[in-house]
């Protein structure tokens, strides 16, 4: 009897042995073949920004299908980045917050900068999103949706582009910061009308040669401007978006002979607005007119601007000479026009604060 048991005992730890070895070797051949850093990035992109990260575009975003996803606790509702494994210096940065919250200081720059030449630009995203595209050196893609189900909040999502560009990579990045805020919105229970799938987004940016064309040729977001009078005023053209009633910020600009924008013109609705605002208009004083409006269904008052433009590569003013009369009446042609598409009432022109 206590031969068999011994046996046994032997037989038992030869078995465990054979086990931990085979173990240790499939261990070892899913190491070496990658499958196991596989694993683990699919896991770092399911968990990524609170499990609301859409996969889908970030291949066509960075070029590449071995992803791997990193959390950022920046102090936002969510955010994460995901980058290329190996690394290729390309990554998506995808932040999301409720426009109760302030905004990322980053974010703020671009209203900062409304007197600064073009560079405040937005370009509507387009398939029904309440969203714009921005470039200033890198691409972001800011989308913000109403929760009809709480009154005066929206579920703000931004997607910044490093490293990459091009039309593929853009639209790429458009269907995972779309489809990113569709799902948290799901996730948060902020019911919301989203967009379609976006299929393309447009990588044109105005200031680029052929992007001016004469005032009477206006027909997008500076159509309200053709009944504008502009002699004297030093700007015969324009550059203009096409325009869409469901983009956040819209903006046209008053072009110089030589094609420089000389006045800028912006409308900001919603969790924009709110961020507009709290940069105090826009920054430091420039010479402008600000104009604000009531819009029953947003979350926040309409906000309306023209700003004497600053040209950067020339150090100068296109315009030499601001006319405050000539900007205002520009304003409020381009506020009441824009009011009107969006249902909102009740333009006032304020003076600068």
């Amino acid at each position: 009897m206590q031969k068999k048991s011994g046996l046994r005992g032997i037989h038992a730890g030869w078995y465990a042995g054979v086990a931990v070895l085979v173990l240790g070797l499939v261990a070892a051949v899913l190491y070496g073949s990658g499958a196991y850093d596989s694993w683990r990035d699919g896991r770092s992109l399911d968990k990524a920004c609170d499990g609301t990260l859409a996969q889908d575009g970030l291949a066509s975003a960075l070029g590449s299908s071995d992803l791997r996803a990193e959390q950022d606790d920046g102090g936002a509702l969510a955010e994460c980045l995901v980058k290329t494994s190996p690394g290729t210096g390309r990554a998506v940065r995808i932040t999301l917050r409720w426009s109760t919250a302030g905004a990322p200081s980053g974010s703020l720059v671009w209203y900062d900068s409304d007197y600064n030449g073009v560079r405040a630009q937005a370009a509507p995203l387009g398939g029904g999103w309440p969203g714009v595209v921005r470039y200033d050196g890198t691409w972001q893609i800011m989308v913000a949706l109403d929760c009809a189900n709480e009154k005066d909040k929206a579920l703000v999502t931004y997607g910044d582009l490093y490293g990459a560009s091009g039309g593929t990579a853009l639209t790429g990045l458009g269907r995972v910061t779309t489809e990113t805020a569709r799902k948290a919105a799901g996730k948060y229970g902020c019911r919301v009308k989203a967009g379609k799938p976006l299929s393309k987004v447009s990588t044109a940016r105005l200031g680029k040669p052929g992007t001016a064309k004469p005032l009477a040729q206006a027909q997008g977001s500076c159509v309200a401007l053709r009944a504008l009078s502009v002699a004297g005023s030093g700007t015969p053209g324009i550059m203009e978006y096409p325009a869409d009633p469901d983009a956040p910020q819209t903006n046209c600009y008053m072009v110089t002979g030589a094609e420089k924008p000389g006045y800028g013109l912006y409308a900001y609705y919603g969790a924009a607005a709110k961020d507009y605002e709290s940069t105090g208009f826009g920054g430091p004083d420039h010479d402008s007119v600000v104009a604000t409006a009531t819009c029953p269904r947003a979350s926040h008052e309409a906000v309306f601007a023209v700003y004497h433009l600053y040209d950067r590569d020339s150090d100068s003013y296109p315009v030499p000479h601001y006319s405050a009369s000539f900007a205002r009446s520009a304003l409020k042609l381009f506020a009441e026009h824009e009011a009107e598409q969006r249902g909102c009432d009740g333009v006032r022109i304020m003076d600068r604060p």
